[in-house]
């Protein structure tokens, strides 16, 4: 997971202070100089680090600190406040032209995700109610025009390619003539990478910048690279003159220095983060909640905004209805589940619920067994998955037979089960009489 070491090496650092009453301007600066190494191991550039821990100790040794009464909180709440400053403040959206269509040129490295970002992009664009256009302009990376129409395809939203033949730029002029006729309002623009940062390419994207004159150039970066990550936003700026950056596979970076640092060395913000394979699995980056994440303070509103998207509305009140009478069935676990694997994997949801993420961080949390799990409900009939009491041996071997898995698998998930329906009756009885603490986040199981 994104900034795993980093976070657990700053909740270790920032618990000492917390156990200390008072704090002297020496326990200060030799936890910043701990904060400071945890900070270059996650491969952060040396220059940000610099910067940000002279930012934290000019305001951490002021006497508002020193005399508090509790001062290691008062520490953690600077480091907070200079993490978000130091990844831009606040979030960044993207920018749309008063006159469509609004063009964006998503510009980088080969391997970086481009392609795949392209379409998440448009997928998210079109729920703004636009209607956007992918272009394939990269001629040279073999299939790489078979896979913006595959991914195209999969976001239902159209492609414009002509070939291997023609020039970038032409295919570009080609497509904004096409997007004007079909009434497309946002184009996108894969264009072609290389390995490594060429002239050839820059002058490539200098062209058609110039020709199509983009409302932004994105600059999609590949976040396990590390500090390559930041000297490749940093030239691509210089050459081209980006307007945001694009974090893929944070998902896979447990240190997380390019997050850290992009934003400080180019002057332009992250937009969106990739956390995943998954078309849908790109989130729009917010300063305070990744820095919020980095401390352990989890990230809420994120996890909110993941549930709602997911979990449909009239299923949610069907269900609360069939557990005041218990009547949640194998059926409901089954549909609930799919909603939930919507919203992220496990470990992802988890490391968004203040405190879980680092009580659970040596839990191993496998997905693999929500599929034993899935399978054994698949592998009942539909009397049994409505009407759980009905279960007896037979009918648990016959399960087990057709999962795939063994009794002793059936009759764990059964009473895993059981566990779960007694502890949501009593939880919809409590929302029910209004004893429940406001602000509770409902579990959809």
């Amino acid at each position: 997971m994104a900034f795993e070491s980093l976070s657990d090496k700053l909740q270790g650092i920032f618990s000492g202070l917390k156990r200390k009453g008072r704090l002297s301007e020496q326990d200060v600066k030799k936890a910043l100089r701990e904060v400071k190494l945890a900070l270059l191991e996650a491969d952060v550039s040396f220059k940000v680090v610099k910067q940000l821990i002279n930012s934290i100790q000019d305001r951490a040794v002021g006497h508002d600190v020193m005399e508090s009464l509790t001062p290691g909180q008062q520490v953690i709440k600077i480091v907070h406040e200079e993490l978000i400053h130091l990844m831009g403040d606040k979030q960044s959206e993207l920018t749309f032209s008063s006159e469509p269509p609004s063009i964006y040129m998503m510009v980088g490295l080969q391997g970086a995700g481009k392609t795949t970002t392209c379409a998440k992009i448009a997928g998210k664009i079109r729920k703004m109610g636009k209607r956007p256009l992918l272009v394939a302009c990269d001629i040279y990376r073999p299939a790489a025009i078979k896979q913006l129409q595959v991914v195209g395809k999969q976001q239902d939203i159209p492609v414009f390619s002509m070939g291997e033949q023609h020039s970038p730029v032409n295919i570009a002029k080609a497509a904004l003539e096409h997007a004007q006729k079909n009434h497309n309002d946002v184009i996108i623009i894969d264009t072609a990478g290389r390995l490594h940062i060429d002239e050839t390419m820059m002058d490539e994207l200098i062209h058609i910048k110039q020709v199509v004159e983009p409302q932004e150039i994105l600059l999609v970066v590949d976040a396990m690279t590390g500090q390559d990550a930041v000297n490749v936003s940093e030239t691509f700026n210089e050459k081209l003159g980006i307007h945001g950056v694009i974090l893929t596979k944070l998902d896979g970076d447990t240190r997380g220095g390019a997050a850290l640092s992009v934003k400080a060395v180019t002057g332009q913000p992250i937009k969106y983060v990739g956390l995943g394979e998954k078309l849908s699995e790109l989130e729009v980056f917010y300063p305070e909640r990744m820095a919020s994440r980095i401390l352990g303070m989890g990230d809420v509103l994120t996890l909110i905004e993941k549930a709602q998207d997911a979990i449909d509305d009239k299923k949610a009140a069907e269900l609360e209805r069939k557990l005041r009478k218990a009547e949640f069935s194998f059926e409901d676990f089954y549909d609930q589940m799919q909603q939930i694997k919507k919203m992220g994997s496990f470990k992802q949801i988890l490391s968004m619920v203040p405190g879980l993420g680092q009580q659970m961080k040596d839990v191993e949390i496998d997905d693999k067994e929500l599929s034993k799990i899935e399978a054994i409900i698949l592998s009942m009939t539909k009397e049994e998955k409505n009407n759980p009491s009905i279960m007896n041996p037979s009918r648990k071997k016959r399960i087990a037979d057709g999962s795939g898995s063994s009794i002793h698998d059936v009759n764990r998930f059964i009473k895993q089960f059981d566990q779960s329906k007694k502890m949501m009756k009593q939880f919809s009885g409590m929302m029910k009489k209004g004893k429940a603490k406001k602000g509770l986040f409902k579990l959809p199981f």
